[in-house]
């Protein structure tokens, strides 16, 4: 995959080797307002020999958001090589995440995994966690307010870094007018995102808001921005569900702009195939799922520090067509 050639030096990908046999489990649905797996990601996997754990992951994702499928794949299968329990649930509240946050503090959980996208309500139940004795890492969201609630690491994309590399992408394939969608009201990263990519875009970019959690309203509100002004030539999803909606509203409208977005599935790698998306951001997901688990476990046991303080960078990487026959069998087996 291209790197763009700004965000290359600042991405900082730690791998983690453990030699050890694992058996790998398949995706599960993230759908509803909380999960979990209490097989530890995959029954029958022969793990490590360190005692039994059990870890939390408490997400911002609403419904259906197949990004946070493939983040908990990633988990899970750390989560069977290092004899962890594992817990997974979700609210796109910031109020209710909060909750969630204080409901895994009265489970007595060895460790909690945590997104900050609603720094403001999540970071006192975060933060009562750290006083309580359990470590936290945060993922993929607010990695500026990590250390502030007290966090051991922070494992995601620079969103700033990774909007200002579209913002190339886009001046490279000579775009003039682009529009930033953004489906969550409130999300720090979102914003962070489209912030970037004004910063570096030759041409302009206006912010669309879109109630993200009802597809068929978020496909109007994009079918109506593009019929208004026919000038726009680029349109940004911030989501890999929300690519194909705007595929569709650009057919309904007749438009001609390209699509591009960020974060990848099956279905936007169909898409980049087929020339209905021109370019995707990837931040590898499943590794973020990985790597945290993988970091509360060293802690642990090994009193292992990753990052050196500093945030572990997981993308941006953008990816198009060319892409496209590498990543194909991982897309299709929900770890991509």
């Amino acid at each position: 995959m291209r790197t763009p050639r700004k965000a290359a030096p600042l991405i900082a990908i730690c791998t983690i080797s453990l030699v050890v046999t694992a058996v790998v489990a398949g995706c599960s649905s993230s759908g509803g307002k909380s999960s979990e797996d209490r097989s530890g990601g995959g029954q029958g996997a022969k793990g490590v020999s360190t005692p039994r754990m059990k870890i939390a992951m408490i997400t911002h994702s609403g419904e259906g958001d197949t990004f946070w499928d493939i983040v908990q794949s990633g988990a899970k299968q750390a989560a069977a090589k290092d004899n962890v329990e594992f817990l997974y649930s979700a609210n796109k509240e910031g109020k209710e995440q909060a909750q969630l946050v204080q409901a895994a503090i009265d489970q007595k959980v060895d460790g909690i995994v945590v997104t900050l996208a609603k720094p403001e309500a999540v970071a006192d139940a975060v933060t009562k966690a750290v006083k309580a004795g359990i470590p936290v890492v945060t993922i993929n969201s607010g990695a500026q307010f990590s250390k502030g609630v007290g966090a051991i690491g922070h494992i995601g994309q620079d969103e700033k870094v990774a909007g200002e590399a579209v913002g190339e992408e886009l001046n490279k394939r000579g775009r003039k007018k682009a529009v930033c969608v953004i489906h969550e009201q409130g999300n720090v990263s979102l914003e962070e995102r489209c912030a970037g990519v004004k910063k570096t875009f030759r041409g302009s970019v206006e912010n669309l808001g879109i109630e993200g959690t009802n597809m068929p309203a978020s496909t109007s509100s994009i079918e109506a921005k593009l019929q208004a002004d026919k000038s726009i030539d680029a349109v940004v999803t911030l989501g890999a569900p929300f690519a194909a909606a705007s595929v569709k509203a650009k057919e309904g409208s007749g438009s001609k702009a390209e699509v591009d977005t960020f974060d990848l599935n099956a279905e936007v790698v169909k898409r980049l195939k087929a020339s209905e998306v021109g370019f995707a951001v990837d931040q590898q997901p499943y590794l973020q799922g990985y790597l945290a688990v993988d970091e509360l476990w060293l802690d642990r046991t090994n009193g292992n520090v990753i990052g050196g303080g500093k945030p572990v960078l997981t993308g941006p990487a953008i990816v198009t067509a060319d892409d496209v026959p590498q990543l194909e069998k991982y897309t299709a087996r929900g770890t991509r």
